[in-house]
């Protein structure tokens, strides 16, 4: 991160509270404004303007302050966290403080950029069109992702998220502009064998070559969480609205930023809300969430699919409670079904893309799409009824429909939800997919298809074709 180097500088520092010092006489110091912090021995840190008042100022500090004592030389700079941008960004690896990772060099440009840009302006933004083709069935088929979308994972801890995040980030494209499509993915408080199981796969599959990678690690600073987010959406958005790119943010794990956020709080003896945390996490989440979309008269758009683990698998924890507001929609992974050996373990029924049919059908994926999924959602929701009812009566006393509804849910979650690692599937290929598995019914059941569509598309009549 830049900064200029001036400003004056203040040794009244009288405290220091974990992340957090608080300096005093201060004059003139704004909000969000970038301080370096210099120990006697020579020892340099960066932070941030937290907070001010007449006469004292609260400094969040990027480092270590472990150690630290009260003779410190504080250096208010005047300028706000600010990070380079060029095209050259893409296939770099980067910390959460924005230092390269990689072995090379900073990235050199004249063109700087605040981390802490506004959120679009509501009647700027272009209403999110065009399907993105993650190469996923339970999402392209039934929970489809649109591009300029903001569409989030809800897992738990020991669920392959990660997983599913490095597979979205290799496949995910927008079918015919290849070449106009990038990720930004950033990860907070993960571990290092997280970190490296992230590096070698964008490597190896050649996804690094598109993408723009920032980690942040457990053992980093918990107050650099914080900032990691707001460096990827600022990369994003000068790739999106500078560069004409279509842009795939992926942010894992949110809970770990907001736990940074809570501990922030607490350090600034806020009053805290629900469970612990700032009432103001709606707000301080929505000044990341809100800066994906796309604006009116722009080429490019950012499209967003943050990460984050419920605790306990609770979702009504604030931070998932809070991100369904925000976003549109949301895709929920279900431990029963990765006890059950099905990856990705997701959950279609609770599962939601609230503007999948803004982004799917004839021009984009294939006319029978939102046909097809209306009526996968129906024998889902019927199989899964009938697997609660073996539990009270046994499989003997379901009726012969009913025993056809749960062949189909299981079918359904082996072939079509589970899929491997790295199996990229077309749209064409999950659609045809799915076609299979409703021929197992019959089809005064498909309810849900147009009788034009299952005279195209049914197994059934192709051989008769």
């Amino acid at each position: 991160m830049t900064v200029e180097e001036s400003g004056l500088i203040y040794k009244t520092t009288t405290e220091i509270r974990g992340p957090i010092l608080f300096v005093e006489g201060s004059r003139d110091v704004a909000f969000d404004e970038v301080v370096r912090i210099t120990t006697p021995s020579g020892y340099e840190v960066t932070g941030s303007v937290l907070d001010v008042s007449r006469d004292w100022a609260m400094v969040q500090v990027f480092g270590e302050t472990s150690g630290m004592d009260l003779n410190v030389s504080v250096r208010f700079t005047g300028e706000t966290l600010k990070i380079p941008v060029s095209d050259e960004l893409i296939g770099r690896v980067f910390s959460g403080s924005f230092e390269p990772l990689d072995g090379m060099p900073r990235p050199l440009s004249t063109d700087l950029r605040d981390i802490n840009g506004g959120t679009i302006n509501p009647a700027a933004r272009a209403v999110p069109s065009e399907f993105i083709q993650t190469g996923m069935s339970a999402i392209d088929g039934m929970n489809s992702l649109v591009r300029g979308q903001k569409l989030p994972i809800f897992s738990e801890s020991g669920l392959p998220h990660n997983q599913l995040a490095a597979q979205i980030a290799r496949q995910a494209t927008i079918p015919g502009k290849e070449e106009e499509f990038a990720i930004v993915f950033a990860a907070m408080g993960i571990k290092h064998e997280e970190a490296d199981f992230f590096r070698e796969e964008f490597e190896k599959t050649g996804a690094l070559s598109k993408s723009v990678m920032i980690l942040n690690l457990a053992d980093d600073p918990p107050i650099e969480r914080l900032v990691t987010p707001r460096i990827a959406q600022t990369i994003a958005e000068y790739l999106a609205f500078d560069l004409d790119m279509h842009v795939l943010v992926i942010l894992t794990d949110m809970t770990n930023y907001a736990e940074a956020l809570r501990s922030i709080s607490i350090a600034r003896e806020e009053i805290p809300t629900r469970k612990g945390y700032p009432g103001y996490l709606y707000s301080d989440l929505a000044t990341i969430y809100e800066r994906a979309g796309r604006i009116t008269g722009k080429k490019g758009s950012v499209t967003l699919m943050p990460i984050l683990t419920m605790p306990a698998g609770d979702i009504t924890h604030p931070v998932p409670d809070l991100t369904g507001y925000i976003t549109e929609g949301q895709l929920i992974l279900q431990r029963e079904l990765f006890l059950r050996g099905i990856y990705p373990p997701m959950n279609v029924l609770p599962s939601l893309s609230r503007l999948m049919k803004d982004g799917i059908g004839a021009e984009t994926t294939r006319k029978d799409h939102a046909d097809v999924s209306n009526q996968l959602y129906m024998a889902y929701a019927e199989g899964t009824r009938a697997r609660g009812l073996v539990r009270i009566v046994g499989v003997v006393g379901l009726s012969e429909r009913e025993r056809t509804w749960l062949r189909f849910a299981d079918e359904f979650e082996q072939r079509f939800v589970n899929q491997g690692p790295y199996e990229n599937r077309t749209i064409e290929q999950t659609l045809d997919i799915a076609w299979d598995l409703l021929a197992m019914l019959p089809e005064e059941d498909l309810i849900r298809i147009r009788e034009e569509y299952i005279e195209e598309f049914h197994p059934a009549h192709k051989r008769e074709g």
